[in-house]
């Protein structure tokens, strides 16, 4: 068992400072070590508790067909192989810290190691296709992947199928290098996934994470990003569409500690149908030795349809004042009537226009993905998101 509780910082925002902040939160390996879950918890509040389907707890949760790895068109200079728990990488950068992490580190008996060599510098994305392995039950996956110093790699995760799915991936990055990470969660329409990714940055690495969220029921992910060393540089960028029923869950904690180094997060989501919802929760941890820091996070909101509802909470925690910037910002609306009237008023009809504005407001994020097909199929499936839901109907 191991337990991590750090001393509790000053805190950036109005109110009283809280019990516990996010430096303070238990860290273990063992699930008995935090309590059950019933959705009254700070963390937990958003989260309908009762579709997580035994992802919490693993003692009374049936099990399920592992979900199935596919490396495609593996380049040169990276490996991928299946390793035991017992593989001493394993939980050296990531440590739970909320009890479906623990049960999904404590129910997962081996992992996919994907290693990157040093310095090179890899032709085309590694392309992983993770499949779920269907609803009777629940399944427990873990990741590694391991990029060497001064190397260059592109990784896309694409998530698919039905699943039940707790999960952790651990990411690290050396000095130097740099990782363009894609995750998509394309999941069955009955799917749950509740997952953590954690990435550990060296010096002067550079990190640029694409989450991409459109199937699933219930879809809840956690990504928690700190600096082994001065210089490092991560882009956290993330769109999801919520449709009628559809729970989708995003939350970042960037922990900076470490001098010099900057973090951007910028997440956006559309909803449309009754009751789609979704929730993003950022927050940013600046420690007292982190001077230096540059940090920034928005999050925009695009409600399509009445009866769909988004939570949006920014939170930052600076404990020095001798940093270059530390900003949030978060916005929820409708529709921009005026760029509809702009593209209605040069003869465009109104449900085109709507198709426009929303491709419009999600562009920034699409091009952030570096593959040229993977952003036209993934624009593709916004439009016919769009023309199921009937939002683009006045």
């Amino acid at each position: 068992m191991s337990i991590e509780v750090a001393a509790r910082p000053h805190t950036h925002g109005a109110g009283e400072v809280p019990p516990k902040t996010k430096s303070q939160l238990l860290r273990s390996f063992d699930p008995a070590d935090f309590p059950a879950l019933h959705g009254r918890e700070e963390d937990w509040r958003f989260t309908p508790i009762k579709r997580l389907t035994g992802l919490d707890d693993a003692d009374t949760a049936a099990a399920a067909k592992p979900v199935a790895y596919t490396v495609r068109d593996l380049p040169t200079g990276v490996k991928a192989e299946t390793v035991a728990k017992s593989d001493p990488r394993l939980g050296s950068i990531l440590t739970p810290f909320d009890r479906p992490s623990a049960v999904a580190w404590a129910g997962s008996d081996q992992a996919l190691a994907v290693t990157v060599e040093p310095e090179s510098r890899v032709d085309g994305p590694v392309q992983i296709d993770v499949t779920g392995g269907g609803l009777d039950g629940v399944s427990w996956a873990h990741t590694f992947i391991e990029v060497g110093h001064h190397a260059d790699v592109t990784v896309i995760l694409r998530h698919t199928g039905p699943a039940r799915l707790g999960d952790n991936v651990e990411i690290a990055v050396g000095d130097g290098a740099h990782l363009r990470l894609v995750s998509i969660a394309d999941w069955d329409r009955e799917s749950v996934q509740v997952e953590h990714q954690k990435a550990r940055l060296g010096t002067d690495a550079k990190l640029d994470h694409v989450t991409v969220t459109l199937g699933g029921d219930l879809v809840r992910q956690f990504l928690s990003i700190d600096y082994a060393g001065r210089g490092g540089s991560a882009d956290a960028y993330g769109l999801y569409f919520a449709d009628a029923g559809q729970h989708l869950e995003h939350r970042q904690l960037v922990d900076h500690s470490v001098s010099d180094c900057r973090s951007n997060v910028n997440y956006r989501g559309a909803l449309q149908g009754e009751t789609a919802r979704a929730v993003w929760v950022g927050d940013v941890l600046i420690q007292a030795a982190a001077t230096g820091t540059d940090t920034y996070e928005i999050n925009r909101n695009l409600l399509l349809t009445d009866g769909a509802r988004a939570d949006s909470v920014p939170n930052l925690e600076i404990e020095t004042g001798e940093i270059v910037g530390a900003g949030h910002a978060s916005a929820t609306g409708r529709f921009d009537e005026e760029h509809l009237f702009y593209l209605q008023s040069r003869g465009i009809p109104e449900d085109e226009a709507r198709r426009l504005v929303v491709k419009g407001f999600f562009n920034e994020i699409i091009q952030k993905i570096p593959s040229e097909d993977l952003r036209e199929s993934l624009t593709e499936a916004i439009v016919d998101r769009l023309n199921a839901g009937g939002a683009i109907a006045g």
